[in-house]
Order: C-alpha cells, then structure tokens, then sequence
C-alpha cells in the first residue's frame, strides 16, 4: 500500500470510530465537527494521524472538539467527563493531551473562541461573534452598512474570519 491509501485508511477509520463515540456518548454536531477535524489534519502535508495508534487519534480528536466547546464543564450539554473517552477507547489522559495539543498545534486552534470547529451553541453565545475588525479597530457587527453584514456573516459561516480596510 502507498502512503496514500495508508492515509486514506487510516482516515476511514478514524471517522468510523469517533463516529460511533459520537453516536452513542454525544450528538450528530459533534460527529460532523470530529470528522471536519480529521478531514482537515488528513490535508495536511505531513498527515499526524498516520503512525501511531487510531484509538489514541481517535480520542485527542474528540478531546480537542471538546475542549473548543466545553464539553467537559458541567454548565454545558452536551457534557461528559475526559475520563469516558479515555475509558471508551482504553487511552491515557496524558497521551490524548499531547496528541490534542499536537493538533491544535497543527491546526493553529490556539485561539479563544475559535468557530471552525465550534457547536451552533458555541457560536451562538460567542461574545466576539457581535464584532469584527476595521481598520484595525473593533466594531460592533450593527454598526456596518448592511452589505458587510451579510459579508462577515457568510464568512464566518463558511468557518472564516474576516477584517476590514476603509484606506
């Protein structure tokens, strides 16, 4: 097999299996989201996800989708403890940690609210989702001529940031 098919593979599976944690333990946007993350990381051009183990893959991708979404804060739903993913795939929290922070790493998710890979809920309740940047000063959405409403909003739809330059 080349490292094409290796990849491809190795992705089917990956899907598969956090499909099913998604299913049984979580919810259908969390699934989509999961698999978006894998797809992306799958494009990449030194795939992380092809050695190692897929149990310890399939793990730090729902931890990292968790963590962006407070999955595992009580105040939230869907909520449940790190300890049942680890407990689903026979993982160690260390080890899922390290490969989550490799893949945030990665997929540069260091910020504080990032869409991409955020739940409706998330999104909904973001409180930079009112703002955008122009002219390298923060404005309230409302305050924009309607066109650029409906701009920032596709934009960030389509899970894109965006900023404005009036010079």
């Amino acid at each position: 097999m080349d490292t094409k098919q290796i990849k491809m593979e190795k992705e089917r599976e990956l899907i598969e299996m956090v499909s099913n944690f998604c299913q049984e333990k979580l919810n259908e946007e969390y699934k989509q989201l999961c698999i978006e993350l894998i797809q992306k990381l799958g494009r990449k051009r030194n795939v992380p996800f092809v050695t190692g183990k897929k149990e310890i893959w399939a793990a730090a991708v729902i931890y990292t989708v968790g963590n962006l979404n407070f999955l595992f804060d009580k105040s939230f739903e869907p909520y449940i403890p790190s300890s049942d993913i680890h407990n689903y795939f026979g993982t160690k929290s260390s080890t899922v940690g390290a490969k989550s922070k490799l893949i945030r790493d990665v997929l540069k998710l260091d910020r504080i609210f990032n869409n991409e890979f955020a739940t409706d809920h998330m999104i909904d309740n973001n409180p930079f989702s009112r703002f955008v940047m122009v002219d390298d000063m923060i404005q309230p959405i409302e305050s924009l001529p309607e066109e650029y409403q409906k701009m920032v909003k596709e934009a960030r739809a389509r899970g894109e940031d965006i900023s404005f330059r009036t010079t």
